[in-house]
């Protein structure tokens, strides 16, 4: 089965994850990472959504921009994405950085990578 691979618009790091956690409470309109911004809270991973996740019963990788591109050399994609990965290593987009952008709840991403599995 192939792997879900949630690749945030941030990079990994102490320094990095006190900044946006900052950046978050103090100015939530211009955080760059909507996928962290509608899954995660001020203590981490929202429950509704870990549940979500859990359902799916699949493989599931989290990575930041900077680990994303040192693993897989993908430059090219805007984050945050939802990539499918194959059991070959093959990494292909599943839902982009402008659709992610425009859900407003984890309701609206439920519902995209519910569709987005069902095609796929």
């Amino acid at each position: 089965m192939p792997t879900l691979l949630f690749v945030y618009n941030a990079d990994d790091g102490p320094f990095n994850l006190l900044a946006g956690l900052a950046h978050k409470v103090f100015s939530p309109a211009t955080y760059p990472c909507r996928l962290c911004s509608i899954t995660h809270g001020p203590l981490g991973m929202r429950a509704d959504w870990k549940a979500f996740l859990d359902g799916l019963d699949r493989p599931i990788e989290f990575l930041h921009r900077d680990q994303f591109h040192r693993v897989y050399g993908m430059d090219g994609p805007s984050l945050p994405a939802i990539f499918r990965k194959d059991d070959d290593g093959r990494v292909e987009p599943l839902v982009d950085a402008a659709t992610i952008n425009a859900a407003r709840s984890i309701d609206d991403l439920k519902r995209i990578l519910s569709q987005r599995l069902e095609v796929g």
